[in-house]
């Protein structure tokens, strides 16, 4: 059976995440104490003893989550046969599976994180949360809503995520719930994520992530743009650079996977989101969750 190492996007964060990785490995802190260098600012003081508000920034969140993956993969020596990761966690994927050098993974991280932050403020919009509603009638729904509103994330069966502008985005919540939603909410998020409206962000990664060194990796990588397994180098980056702007395939990752004979996985970083949804896409395969040395 093979196993796969899954990893979380933004939105995992909690105040004390990495602390136990710190303190009891000193590789672990070395690579700490080398992404601090990098970043220009101690993340570390933010991520174990900072604020909830701390987290939620946009530059801070998307470091801290990604270093938390790597470290927590490092501490555990994982040797697995595919990788995926939600988003920001693709980047987490990369890394450990040997496509991407630490220091390239985070600068291009952090740079990812600041092109988002600079569309959000620029252009602002919203995502919401659509449940219990069939992704095509979801995907109907935003194609015939006025504005601009898009599916933006797979997350299992009956939960998609829609982006765009935020009036685009309130309408189609209600003509959800008229066709039948349990529940369709604004989620409390700093823009329109995974929409055109991060065309910008999107543009100013591509020029980051063009110049950057990519590997072969050890393994594939299902990515987000098409839910398929990838270990070109050119492809992986074309894929990447599309992320931005194109929806999380998370439900097609996880099926493409299980029918690619992997039904073991493991979610290293923060909180057990991926574990909730795999569980509901899957629930016959064996799922854990790894977010802290024990």
């Amino acid at each position: 059976m093979k196993k796969a190492y899954v990893f979380p996007g933004q939105g995992a964060q909690y105040v004390g995440m990495g602390k136990d990785l710190y303190e009891n490995n000193v590789e672990v802190r070395a690579l700490f104490e080398r992404a601090n260098e990098v970043l220009g600012f101690r993340i570390t003081d933010l991520m174990f003893a900072g604020t909830p508000e701390d987290l939620r920034q946009t530059k801070v969140t998307q470091p801290a989550v990604f270093l938390h993956s790597v470290a927590l993969a490092k501490a555990l020596q994982v040797t697995p046969d595919a990788v995926a990761g939600h988003s920001l966690g693709e980047f987490s994927a990369l890394v450990v599976a040997g496509a991407l050098s630490f220091e390239e993974g985070l600068k291009l991280v952090s740079k990812r994180a600041q092109a988002m932050q600079a569309c959000c403020e620029a252009v602002p919009g919203t995502m919401a949360a659509v449940i219990s509603l069939a992704d095509a009638e979801v995907e109907q729904i935003c194609q015939s809503t006025e504005g601009g509103v898009v599916a933006a994330n797979y997350n299992c069966p009956g939960q998609l995520v829609i982006s765009g502008e935020k009036a685009a985005v309130e309408a189609a919540c209600v003509r959800c719930k008229e066709a039948g939603a349990r529940r369709a909410l604004v989620l409390p998020v700093g823009g329109a994520f995974h929409s055109p409206l991060m065309e910008p962000a999107r543009e100013e990664l591509a020029r980051a992530i063009a110049e950057a060194e990519f590997h072969t990796p050890i393994c594939p990588i299902y990515q987000n743009v098409d839910a398929m397994p990838h270990t070109d180098p050119a492809e992986i980056k074309e894929n990447l650079i599309a992320q931005l702007t194109a929806p999380v395939r998370w439900t097609q990752i996880v099926e493409r996977m299980v029918a690619d004979d992997i039904l073991d996985f493991t979610e290293l970083g923060p909180g057990t989101v991926l574990q909730g949804l795999i569980r509901k896409i899957h629930a016959e395969v064996a799922i854990t969750s790894r977010w802290a040395l024990e």
